[in-house]
């Protein structure tokens, strides 16, 4: 069944790049993907429907990657309001799939509820459906290739 290919991100909440980048970085000795990642073009990593900049960090020497949610000020959205709440901290897991749709449908056979978010190449799972964690889909890509 399951068209879940590997775990491809696990997504954070911060409520500043400095910030994250500090533990990250510097504390952790973890590096940003600047191939995925212009931190020097803002427009390339907002999340429209979630009003945040996404930033991919690489973990280690494998194909996971951390990604960390930025809440633009004054956003009303939910990761803003997570962030509000909980403070920085675990967001959602991300698994790579060969076919995203395919692999939502599935899902969606099994119980799981789909959020709505527009036309996105993502699909997106609410936590109380799928044992308490927000799920998010996406395409499988070979990042190695990417360098």
């Amino acid at each position: 069944m399951s068209g879940l290919v590997r775990l491809d991100h696990v997504g954070s909440i911060a409520g500043t790049w400095p910030q994250a980048s500090d533990v990250l970085e510097r504390q952790m000795g973890l590096s940003l993907d600047r191939n995925i990642t212009d931190p020097a073009d803002l427009d390339k990593i907002f999340f429209e429907p979630e009003q945040t900049h996404n930033y991919f960090v690489k973990i280690g020497e494998g194909e996971t990657y951390l990604e960390v949610l930025i809440p633009i000020p004054g956003a009303d959205t939910g990761t803003s309001r997570r962030l509000a709440r909980f403070g920085p901290g675990l967001h959602h897991l991300g698994y790579a799939c060969r076919d995203v749709e395919a692999a939502a449908r599935e899902l969606e056979d099994q119980g799981l509820r789909r959020i709505e978010l527009g036309d996105i190449r993502a699909a997106f799972f609410y936590p109380r459906s799928a044992g308490g964690i927000l799920t998010e889909l996406v395409p499988l890509r070979d990042r190695r290739r990417q360098r």
